[in-house]
């Protein structure tokens, strides 16, 4: 076959590779690899044009030398960058390759030492301090598809077919811009698809931290969970028994349930903030419990006037005042009073489950009147007060239950309208199911445990888990780590979660990992004896 004929072949072949590789350091490497392969060049380096207005060595090679910098080799180019500018602002044409940059030409020099134009002076230390010949040179410039310059190849060397150095031909030269452009198209490719992903994932991550942020109580809550959900992913994939034996993930895979995880509660910006935040029944605006405080404050003035009242008209009728038993029925209404101002304020709590008993005794105190406005006799407590103090668990009554359950709903919604890659579009999917349950009985969906991918139900103990142990909830104290594998047990019997993730999240100690970052000492944290793995 006919020399050029082969070599624009391989031309092509190269192309296709640099088109078909997504690894940045490797897609460079595979540049300037191809690049000598074309040339038959000892030598050679790839640059980038940096924000900070030098040229940064991405990638160098020497055969003869031995070298390999950059790229795959896990070893840094031990040089400076090269300056564009002077410090007084002009123009570095005297460096071949800052030269080949800003004027946007290619530069070939049969041999530098003999070249008059450009300072080799370093190129000459190199040679001295290595034993090496600098000779011929070839540097081009990489143009974007906006004509911009983002790089340039610099070749070093030209072997003829004995090995002796040439300089570098009008073929090669050819060769090698050609090369330089599929070269600039690759590396602008990967760097829009790299940039995107990173705007992307950037964008979810901070449109997740601004939900958090609408409540300070649920501050960190997503970041929690996409760490949790990630570990407990990164243990599901050393199974060898049960359904998860085959259960592997790739980069890309791992990726999508972080975001998805990031994003699970997006929904909650439908919910006012009043109610995320709703740290007690009789919160809304302000916690209403200190309006039913002043209320009692007027029983008690009341109850006092009445008593007063009775012993003016007792000196009015000239009688003293004697040991009717007025004093102690005051004195016992007023401690009445105030018990059932404490009783209603462990009412208001939330923390503790509320039984019948105390819910007829709260209806009973609901009727005291006190008089409001224009002496219009009120009861103590309004209907809608009666109703949320009645809550039996936490501070949420009905209509609030569903405005937060609704959230998950709100999040399909808002993830479904996206136009996703194909490596993220069941990130709905994920995200969607942290409130689907095993046993069908879940929400939004009722999805069943077969019909719930294993990132979902992943995502659903990593969820519970965090809401479970988080310090900065208004509504309860943070359970320990033995009280929150203590619960999720039980889900797990109650078929609310998935048992097999349950075993593997106890069983690869992924929960103590967590808890020594995440909780304190006492809890589960660092220095706390480990709990018992739960049946």
């Amino acid at each position: 076959m006919d020399p050029l004929l082969a070599k624009i072949r391989r031309l092509n072949e190269i192309g296709v590779a640099l088109s078909a590789e997504k690894d940045t350091p490797r897609l460079l490497e595979r540049i300037l690899v191809g690049a000598k392969e074309l040339t038959g060049a000892d030598g050679g380096t790839l640059y980038s044009v940096g924000p900070d207005d030098r040229l940064h060595f991405e990638i160098l090679h020497n055969d003869s030398l031995g070298i390999a910098q950059g790229g795959t080799s896990g070893t840094p180019v031990a040089l400076p960058p090269i300056p564009l500018h002077t410090p007084e602002g002009a123009p570095n044409t005297r460096m071949v390759a800052a030269y080949a940059v800003l004027r946007d030409a290619t530069v070939n020099i049969p041999d530098a030492y003999a070249e008059k134009g450009f300072d080799f002076s370093g190129t000459r230390e190199f040679d001295r301090r290595t034993g090496y010949r600098s000779r011929s040179f070839l540097t081009v410039p990489l143009k974007d598809h906006e004509g911009e310059i983002i790089g340039a190849l610099q070749l070093i060397n030209a072997r003829a077919a004995g090995g002796a150095v040439v300089p570098f031909s009008r073929e090669d030269q050819h060769l090698t811009e050609s090369l330089a452009s599929q070269a600039a198209a690759a590396v602008t490719k990967q760097r829009l698809i790299t940039g995107l992903k990173e705007l992307f994932e950037s964008f979810v991550r901070a449109m997740a931290v601004a939900i958090d942020e609408k409540s300070p109580y649920t501050a960190g809550h997503c970041r929690r969970v996409a760490e949790l959900a990630l570990m407990l992913a990164d243990a599901a994939c050393e199974a060898d028994s049960g359904s998860l034996r085959d259960f592997r993930l790739t980069e890309e895979e791992r990726v999508e349930l972080e975001m998805a995880a990031w994003l699970h509660d997006c929904g909650k910006v439908t919910v006012p903030e009043h109610v995320i935040d709703k740290a007690t029944k009789l919160q809304g605006v302000f916690d209403r419990i200190h309006l039913v405080d002043a209320r009692i404050e007027i029983l008690k003035r009341e109850a006092e006037i009445r008593f007063l009242r009775r012993r003016i008209a007792a000196l009015e009728k000239g009688r003293a005042p004697g040991d009717d038993g007025d004093e102690r029925r005051l004195a016992a209404e007023l401690r009445e009073l105030e018990d059932d101002r404490r009783f209603l304020h462990a009412c208001n709590d939330g923390r503790e489950f509320l039984p019948d008993a105390d819910r007829d005794r709260l209806r009973r105190v609901a009727r005291r009147c006190w008089t409001g406005p224009g002496g219009v006799p009120q009861p103590l407590l309004a209907d809608d007060e009666v109703e949320n103090l009645s809550i039996r668990r936490g501070t949420l009554n009905e209509r609030e239950r569903r405005l937060i359950n609704n959230h998950v709903t709100a999040t399909l919604k808002i993830l479904e309208t996206l136009p996703y890659p194909r490596h993220l579009r069941r990130i709905p999917e994920i995200a969607g199911g942290h409130h689907e349950r095993v046993d069908g009985k879940g929400y939004p969906r009722g999805l069943k445990g077969e019909e719930m991918s294993v990132q979902a139900r992943i995502m659903a103990v990593a969820d519970i888990f965090e809401a479970l142990t988080a310090r900065d909830r208004p509504y309860k104290k943070g359970k320990s780590l033995e009280e929150a594998l203590g619960i999720l047990a039980a889900m797990k019997d109650e078929g609310h979660i998935d048992p097999e993730i349950f075993e593997v999240f106890v069983r690869s100690g992924v929960h103590r990992r967590y808890a020594e970052r995440h909780l304190a000492a006492g809890d589960g944290g660092p220095s706390s004896p480990g709990p018992a793995a739960p049946g």
